[in-house]
């Protein structure tokens, strides 16, 4: 098994770890309220498109560390699992980035007038309940899933793996889920942004 990174101490990690999370949250909720009218030159909906990208790789790397620990190869799982946590904080970067400059986007919104009308829903169809329930579970688990990843890290680092594996098997398929569910999103919407 592999060393601690860091020395154990709960108090200050679940202090840490939960005002992160919760900073991060409500920073995510205040700028999704904002839309910022820059002109920047370029088509602000390659956010978007990097955000789709960066959560399928995570979904990859996930997938390429659950192998490295079932084939007991711990530095590679490691260092996988610590690639998805910068991947992450790009993918947060990049998704604020998005909805500051390009603002809320709606399914079945063809007249890109921000309402979607009963002629706009009756032409999505039932794809917008199936968009809706996608982009609804994603959302709620994303806004969870944080502490749950990063306290499964900090019991990894502290070599307290007993802990750290109940913990993985909970925050794994979760992860994979929001990892998964981004992209889908993406090109599901991605019609409808103007």
């Amino acid at each position: 098994m592999l060393k601690p990174v860091f020395q154990k101490n709960d108090r200050l990690a679940n202090w840490l770890i939960g005002i992160f999370s919760l900073v991060v949250f409500i920073v995510v909720v205040i700028l999704g309220k904002f839309k910022l009218d820059v002109e920047l030159g370029f088509d602000v909906h390659i956010f978007a498109a990097i955000n789709a990208f960066v959560n399928a790789t995570i979904a990859v790397v996930l997938v390429a560390a659950l192998i490295a620990v079932k084939n007991q190869r711990y530095e590679l799982h490691k260092k996988l699992m610590m690639g998805a946590l910068v991947l992450s904080v790009l993918f947060l970067l990049s998704y604020i980035a998005h909805h500051l400059l390009a603002g809320e986007a709606k399914y079945g919104d063809a007249n890109h007038d921000g309402i979607v009308d009963e002629a706009e829903k009756l032409a999505a169809g039932t794809m917008r309940v199936v968009y809706l329930i996608i982009l609804i579970t994603h959302i709620i688990l994303a806004a969870i899933i944080l502490p749950f990843i990063l306290f499964t890290a900090y019991r990894g680092l502290t070599s307290e793996f007993p802990a750290h594996k109940k913990l993985a098997k909970i925050t794994w398929p979760l992860w994979f889920y929001v990892a998964v569910t981004g992209p889908i999103v993406y090109f599901m919407i991605s019609p409808y942004y103007q």
